[in-house]
């Protein structure tokens, strides 16, 4: 292991698709090359079976905490003025490096909650900048608002906004998060990201800079510089702008001088929505897989992954299974530090496997949740569905966010995934054998919650109704 400790540059990017980069089913070979992506997987690990949760907000979570994202309650997506929230108990990857002598700075996409305990600097970064703290599609909010007529003040009073602020004074709003605002909030990012760089290039503590993109995700509407120039329409403008200020940060770091003290995570938070939204947005891929972003199947949870460290991370490609949730207890390792003992973490340590001092990942197994309900396993090659995945449109090849679940006949879906990638072919009649394994999985899962349980999980459909005096409380009547 390395002496030193490295700088490490973890970028998420939002809902970007297995089929969209180059380096993986994507790149020019779709109309939209992405070059500056590609060079973080020639220069480190690409991991082909990189697996993540199936929405933003379960993905970040899981990201920073290394735990499975219903652990802290957060396994739907955060939607504005719900309970659910990234709470002061959980201990962030950034709280762990903070505390460990780390300078730490966030820009960017948060999604983990809007209350003061959930702020990123609450939750270890020294300073949040450019910060969306909601997700993108709440630029939409402006034009809606006026629709139904509701005023001017009261409009911009309840917008959502850009973010900004240090540890020591909190955060304030700087300005709303509009449309035209969205245009360019991702080259906004990669200046901070690149100004953070290079004023901390030569500081003797090391740094952890975070870079939450907002490329792709819907509306993936770009500057001026960008409209117009992919040949599959304005998601294919969205991943060009998002492929040149992921290059700024790059170009920033080797400009430096401190490529061989950098650790640089590229992670895409969940699957893309070749099938979902408006038809002007689409243009999505998320590969020879089956699903989007939403629902339980591969092509919502497997990813585009790469990780580089020249010098330390042999440049390869490789499809031994790793995790999201494998970041954190990855990260801490790296950087000295060790991982919270009370609690369980979901992630494995994968620095020996990155370092090429073993073939092989240390996981094999995976869990899939939608809320805080098990709706896919991963076992070695086989992906297991307690219940079928079926769409509103009756498509069941694109179930997405919109999609339901089917209860079966008390046994599993199960395919393998390396023979059949687009989920078409049931082996529950000849893969039986298997099942044992998936038990195995899931009740080593549900054995940890009798000691740790999870706390109560998003619910928009089903409410707890409070006694009538508290209703009176909050309505002023009955």
């Amino acid at each position: 292991m390395p002496t030193n400790r490295p700088n490490i540059v973890l970028m998420l990017s939002d809902n970007i698709g297995y089929g969209d980069i180059g380096a993986f089913q994507g790149g020019e070979i779709r109309g939209c090359p992405t070059p500056r992506i590609d060079s973080i997987a020639d220069d480190g690990v690409t991991l082909t079976q990189c697996l993540v949760e199936a929405a933003c907000t379960p993905s970040r979570a899981a990201l920073l905490t290394g735990r499975y994202s219903p652990r802290s309650g957060l396994g739907s997506v955060i939607i504005g003025g719900t309970p659910n929230t990234l709470t002061s108990d959980e201990i962030t990857i950034a709280e762990l490096l903070s505390d460990s002598g780390y300078s730490t700075a966030m820009a960017g996409k948060w999604h983990l909650g809007s209350e003061e305990q959930s702020w990123p600097t609450n939750q270890g970064f020294d300073e949040y900048r450019v910060g969306v703290i909601e997700t993108t599609d709440s630029t939409l909010y402006r034009e809606q608002m006026e629709r139904l007529g509701i005023d001017e003040d009261t409009i911009a009073a309840t917008a959502p906004a850009i973010w900004e602020g240090d540890k020591d004074n909190g955060l304030e709003r700087v300005r709303e998060y509009s449309i035209d605002e969205r245009r360019h909030v991702e080259e906004d990012i990669a200046a901070f990201g690149a100004g953070y760089v290079a004023a901390h290039a030569a500081d003797d503590a090391p740094f952890f800079l975070f870079l939450g993109w907002t490329q792709t995700h819907y509306p993936n509407v770009t500057s001026p510089d960008f409209a117009g120039k992919s040949s599959i329409g304005m998601y294919g403008d969205g991943l060009l702008q998002h492929d040149h200020c992921v290059g700024r940060v790059l170009d920033a770091i080797k400009s430096a001088g401190i490529e061989d003290d950098t650790i640089v995570v590229y992670l895409s938070d969940n699957g893309s929505t070749p099938l979902s939204g408006p038809a002007a947005y689409r243009g999505a891929s998320n590969g020879m897989y089956t699903g989007e972003l939403g629902d339980g199947r591969e092509g919502s949870i497997r990813a585009p992954g790469m990780i580089k460290w020249p010098g330390n991370i042999p440049a390869r490609k490789s499809n031994e299974m790793f995790s999201i949730h494998d970041v954190f207890p990855t990260l801490a390792t790296f950087a000295g530090v060790q991982v919270p003992q009370d609690r369980p973490i979901d992630g494995f340590d994968q620095t020996d496997f990155l370092l090429g001092k073993q073939e092989h990942s240390n996981r094999e197994s995976h869990l899939t949740f939608i809320s805080d309900e098990i709706v896919a396993v991963r076992w070695r090659q086989y992906r297991f569905y307690p219940k079928s995945f079926v769409s509103s449109t009756a498509s069941q090849n694109t179930p997405g966010l919109c999609g339901n679940r089917l209860e079966s006949n008390g046994y599993p879906d199960i395919y393998h995934i390396e023979r059949d990638p687009a989920e078409q072919e049931n082996m529950i009649a000849y893969a039986a054998w298997a099942i044992p394994a998936y038990v195995g999985v899931v009740t080593e899962y549900l054995k940890s919650l009798e000691e740790y349980p999870n706390p109560p999980a998003i619910n928009l459909t089903k409410f707890d109704y409070p006694e009538p005096e508290k209703i009176e409380r909050f309505t002023g009547s009955i």
